[in-house]
């Protein structure tokens, strides 16, 4: 629903008690100091894959030479690039649970016990 939808005679209505207690819960210093901590490590490591997938697009396009070299048998810097693409996705992925294990899930937690004795969920 947009938020047009909702004005009514050009007036934002007020937050109903329940929305009222979401919201305060989103501006509450816990929540943002998760949603900081979560941004701070997603971002920068998203950043970093996509620089280090385009790396290897643009070198597979425009560095064929470098990317033919063999460096054992029929193993060449290109597949073994391709090969550490996966690598890297299976780390990232490893590191952010145990990111999350040790990081988030405590913040979260906590939140989500204090909404619960509020009876919010």
């Amino acid at each position: 629903m947009s938020s047009a939808n909702n004005v009514q005679g050009g007036q934002v209505p007020p937050p109903t008690p329940t929305e009222a207690k979401y919201l305060a819960v989103r501006q509450s210093p816990e929540f943002q100091d998760l949603r900081k901590r979560y941004r701070g490590w997603v971002l920068p490591v998203t950043a970093i894959s996509l620089l280090w997938y385009f790396l290897y697009v643009i070198l597979s396009t425009y560095a064929t030479d470098f990317m033919g070299q063999k460096l054992f048998g029929n193993i060449n810097v290109g597949l073994v690039m391709g090969l550490l693409q996966f690598v890297t996705t299976f780390a990232v992925t490893s590191a952010y649970v145990s990111y999350a294990g040790k990081v988030l899930d405590p913040r979260s937690a906590r939140i989500r016990e204090e909404m619960e004795a509020e009876g919010l969920l």
